[in-house]
């Protein structure tokens, strides 16, 4: 995700006006009278590179596009993106289209603030900024001032603000920006007293956060990487570090790393008194080590509470030497648990909150009590329990959505939250601990009226008779005739729930008589660690018979036709709908692979990539290729009609390197047959998805529904 530049300049530049001398292939477009035309595709150059996996030899022909330095990499680039904006340019609604999703865009969102040395800290976007301002207020009901406004990083605003945090006297915050959507980061630190950005700046951080402690913050980062492979080169020996204002990053003190294990990443967090250290070390996305250290002992070491990596513990705060920890160790739900400092053993350990039969998401401690957030069958629950673990009440709930931001100190008895559904955006309330009532804090005002449409939950069955659950929004009393344009939406890996969630650029579809659906598979943390494992591995295929499973129900109880359907998943999702499509090429008319992991057998080789081998395996091992083989999507692009498919990545993205996307083009490119097109969107100046501005935002999803209309027959209304 970084120093593409010369990339990135070559395809704003010739877009519209390179000549293209490479080989083409002619592949067919509809009209908004759907009449076909002719369209150009490049022809992609195969190598004859190949590598041996025990005992099969495998064609890699479009390894040279691994690298994205090279100048035959960067044409091909520019080719595709020509053919594709050559036909995106065609389709006659796009630029009104556009124009309404703007529209739709543009209203303010806040998010919940945050009390920090007696002031709120929020973001605020007032609707079509490209970045979101943080503010602050001296009371709730005070005029903001702006902290930081992001907008001003860079020209295009490209240059976003990624994670801040504050010192506990409010007196100061580190702030982290991230350029061109990349994982690296760089931290500098604002004297909130003044206004002035001081002279601190650490680079080189990547997955970190801050953790203040006295006149420091403790952070992680990478050894600085050469330049030509930062945004590819696996990243190894992810070490803890002290940084003291108005030193050098030079000077900073290493506090942990693991040389044995270089492929090991470490994180540093304090408990809210500043009197426990705790470093949480991983090799994966799921299951942590946890050590603790007592800093008011003089000389005291880190203690290896936890040394494995199996399960999850996350100290959420403590009393004292009480500490207290949310984990699901012998709990596929997850649990509280608090031991004493001075007796860490398991055999001491106090349960808080029992496991129960929904999934407790996450727990904060707030206000003196401990607020739960639970998953109930895919939606939020949250209840409220003393510090004992012994329930109060539960909070109410507007609707089936979700509950997030849960945001104050251990010892405050103001809290904010945001709440937020498929047809409702991020909404603000404050909940006083004491009184144990809920105020609405911000509400925003929308182009469009939620209450015309609706939420409802269906069940359907998988290859396996799994159940799994899937949302369907649409306009109420929408008559359910099989003719609904519909976009099915998931994502099925690394224990992420997906749960009900406002998105504006959804709206064109509803109100277009479709409707957006999001099926909960496995892979995910909707129903706990079962849930998740079950999709995992070797059992990674019941992740797409279930998505599979989703789309045939849609058809089979008429809410839509396979002509009608468009699949969409992004970064595994993206693996998603590659393997769908390459397994079931009539499964729908269109299909998006979003930033997608798509060569199974060679994505542990890049960046961060490693770090996914526990939901995915590896290669290395023969057991890991039998079954990666079997649905690595760039593997199994075989000649077939598939449906008309828009790839998407971006040219800064160093979490899902661009190259799992180019090769996949190149191989279903050769692969299709029949008229629906197969085209590849390469963003520029854009990472893998956070931080991108609002204006790219909406070109990409402008373009992405245009698409879907189009090959759908279909010329959307727009206001």
């Amino acid at each position: 995700m970084y120093k593409i530049v010369l990339l990135s300049i070559l395809i704003m530049s010739t877009l519209s006006s390179c000549k293209n001398d490479q080989n083409k292939v002619k592949t067919t477009e509809l009209q908004s009278d759907f009449q076909e035309i002719n369209i150009e595709t490049p022809v992609t150059r195969k190598d004859t590179v190949s590598t041996n996996f025990f005992g099969t030899n495998l064609q890699d022909p479009y390894r040279w596009l691994e690298d994205d330095h090279s100048e035959e990499t960067k044409n091909w680039v520019i080719a595709q993106n020509k053919s594709t904006f050559d036909y995106l340019d065609k389709i006659p609604f796009r630029t009104q289209l556009r124009s309404h999703i703007e529209k739709l865009y543009n209203y303010e969102k806040s998010g919940a603030p945050i009390k920090k040395g007696g002031k709120y800290y929020f973001f605020k976007n007032n609707g079509l900024q490209n970045q979101d301002i943080l503010y602050v207020s001296e009371s709730l009901n005070a005029e903001p001032k702006v902290i930081i406004d992001p907008n001003t990083f860079s020209k295009e605003g490209t240059t976003s603000l990624s994670s801040y945090s504050f010192s506990k006297d409010g007196k100061y915050m580190s702030f982290m920006t991230s350029a061109a959507g990349s994982d690296w980061n760089t931290i500098m630190v604002k004297d909130l007293m003044t206004g002035n950005v001081l002279s601190d700046t650490l680079r080189w951080v990547k997955f970190s956060g801050a953790a203040w402690q006295g006149n420091g913050f403790y952070y992680s980062r990478y050894p600085e990487p050469k330049s030509q492979s930062q945004l590819s080169a696996k990243n190894e020996y992810h070490s803890v570090y002290f940084h003291k204002l108005g030193t050098d990053q030079k000077a900073d003190k290493l506090i942990y790393t693991d040389k044995k294990f270089p492929l090991r990443n470490a994180y540093a967090s304090l408990t809210e008194d500043e009197r426990f250290l705790i470093i949480s070390g991983s090799e994966s996305t799921s299951g942590n080590s946890l050590a603790i250290q007592d800093m008011n002992k003089p000389g005291s070491k880190l203690n290896w509470i936890i040394p494995g990596f199996k399960d999850d513990f996350q100290v959420i705060g403590n009393i004292g030497e009480e500490i207290f920890v949310h984990t699901n160790y012998n709990a596929p739900n997850w649990k509280v648990f608090s031991f004493n400092i001075n007796k860490p053993n398991e055999k001491d350990w106090k349960e808080v909150i029992p496991a129960g039969e929904d999934v407790m998401q996450s727990v904060n401690f707030l206000g003196g009590k401990l607020i739960a957030s639970y998953i109930h069958n895919a939606s939020s629950l949250v209840k409220i329990y003393d510090i004992d673990g012994k329930f109060i009440k539960d909070l109410d709930l507007p609707e089936i959505g979700t509950v997030g931001g849960f945001s104050g100190d251990e010892k405050d008895d103001e809290v904010f939250y945001s709440f937020s559904s498929f047809i409702r955006p991020n909404t603000i309330y404050r909940y006083d601990m004491k009184s144990m009532v809920s105020t609405l804090h911000f509400s925003p005002k929308l182009e469009f009226n939620p209450d015309e449409y609706q939420t409802t939950q269906v069940w359907f069955t998988s290859k396996d008779q799994t159940k799994v659950p899937m949302f369907l929004t649409h306009k109420k009393n929408l008559k359910m005739n099989g003719d609904a344009p519909t976009l099915l939406y998931a994502y099925g890996g690394f224990d992420i729930s997906v749960l009900p969630a406002f998105a504006i650029t959804r709206v064109p579809i509803i109100e277009n008589n479709g409707i957006y659906a999001v099926a909960n598979i496995r892979g995910g943390g909707e129903f706990g660690k079962d849930w998740h494992q079950a999709g995992t591995k070797e059992r990674k295929q019941n992740v797409f018979d279930d998505f599979i499973a989703a789309a045939d129900y849609l058809v089979a109880e008429k809410y839509t036709s396979r002509d009608r359907l468009a699949i969409e998943g992004r970064s595994n999702g993206g693996l998603l709908i590659g393997a769908t499509i390459t397994q079931r090429p009539d499964l729908c008319k269109v299909a998006f692979p979003g930033v997608g992991v798509l060569d199974m057998l060679r994505y542990h080789k890049f960046t961060i990539g490693w770090a996914w081998a526990t939901d995915y395996g590896t290669s290395e091992t023969k057991e890991g290729f039998d079954y990666l083989i079997k649905y690595s999507p760039l593997h199994n692009a075989r000649p077939a009609s598939y449906p008309a498919t828009m790839i998407t990545t971006a040219d800064h993205d160093d979490r899902v390197v661009p190259a799992h996307s180019f090769k996949f083009a190149a191989a279903m490119q050769e692969a299709k047959q029949g008229n629906n097109p197969m085209l590849i969107r390469v963003d520029v100046s854009a990472g893998h998805g956070a931080g991108k501005p609002t204006s790219k935002k909406i070109d990409e999803v402008a373009d992405l529904l245009s698409f879907m209309f189009y090959n759908f027959k279909i010329t959307p209304k727009v206001n």
